[in-house]
């Protein structure tokens, strides 16, 4: 049988349709409506309706999505893309399409597909972390998603940022109500305001990893608080679950210096003689959670 997944990005909406062997039949996109709850579950119908064309039938639809539904009164909560709080997201999306629709976090999709056939497969405990334009967390026990009693199980972007004293924890005010959010200091955009606070023009984290790697002192102190405060965010994800492989998605995740300074600088801080621990970008990249979305519907 081939399924459909679908990964609701604040900036896209990305698909797929899966055939039986989990080979990608194909993967159109389309930008996401900002800010417009109705436009976005149109835009998520449209990709449905186009894939089922391709399949010939009514394929089984998954969805990850940013933050996440409240058990207590079923509508969605926390997300960045901030019109989906509030709402019976996946109630919509079954009345819209008219089938059953399985959803979970857009990390948590990331975590299941990377631990069923990428870079962390066959690993019993897998913790992935999308860095990008905010961050998030996703945890796959024996290949099934640790959801949580309170639906929030491996949300670290919203945790303290290590290291930050109270002043600076409140500078920084987070979409989600709370301060100094791990969110607002590792994300992209907030290391991009790190670089033009220390004088750098308005340039994206792509940029600023290129000109750190061209030896601009300004980019590379951003690059060093990067490794900095991911290794100091990711000690206490170690301590609580101590993962097999910990796999990295999102824009971030493409700096190379990740992989060969945050293991060094997670181990100098663990209760433990040793961290061997393997950090690895994710295999199926930026479409991973798409596919981990697909695989939803296998539950």
């Amino acid at each position: 049988m081939m399924r459909i997944g679908i990964d609701l990005g604040g900036t896209k909406i990305a698909a797929c349709l899966l055939d039986a062997s989990g080979h990608e039949v194909e993967r159109p996109r389309v930008l996401t409506p900002q800010g417009d709850y109705a436009a976005t579950l149109a835009a998520v119908a449209q990709l449905v309706e186009q894939l089922d064309a391709v399949a010939k039938c009514e394929c089984p639809v998954g969805i990850g999505y940013p933050g996440s539904v409240s058990p207590r009164t079923g509508l969605h909560r926390n997300a960045n893309s901030t019109c989906l709080n509030g709402r019976d997201l996946m109630g919509d999306l079954s009345r819209l399409l008219r089938r059953t629709v399985r959803g979970a976090n857009d990390a948590n999709c990331l975590a299941l597909s990377e631990a069923h056939d990428g870079a962390a497969a066959g690993a019993q405990i897998v913790f992935a972390a999308i860095l990008g334009t905010g961050i998030g967390g996703g945890v796959v026990v024996d290949g099934r998603i640790l959801v949580g009693r309170n639906a929030i199980a491996g949300e670290w972007g919203h945790t303290h940022m290590p290291g930050i004293d109270a002043a600076q924890r409140r500078s920084r005010p987070c979409y989600c109500g709370l301060f100094g959010c791990t969110e607002q200091f590792l994300a992209g955009p907030a290391l991009e305001r790190e670089y033009a606070a220390l004088g750098g023009d308005a340039a994206s984290m792509s940029m600023i990893a290129e000109r750190a790697a061209a030896g601009e002192e300004r980019a590379q102190a951003v690059i060093d608080l990067l490794c900095t405060r991911l290794a100091d965010a990711l000690v206490s994800v170690v301590h609580l679950i101590d993962p097999d492989v910990i796999v990295l998605g999102g824009g971030l995740s493409n700096i190379r210096e990740i992989y060969e300074r945050v293991p060094a600088l997670i181990g100098n801080q663990l209760f433990s003689d040793a961290f061997t621990t393997p950090i690895r970008g994710a295999a199926h990249g930026d479409a991973s959670g798409v596919r981990g979305a697909a695989r939803l519907t296998l539950a």
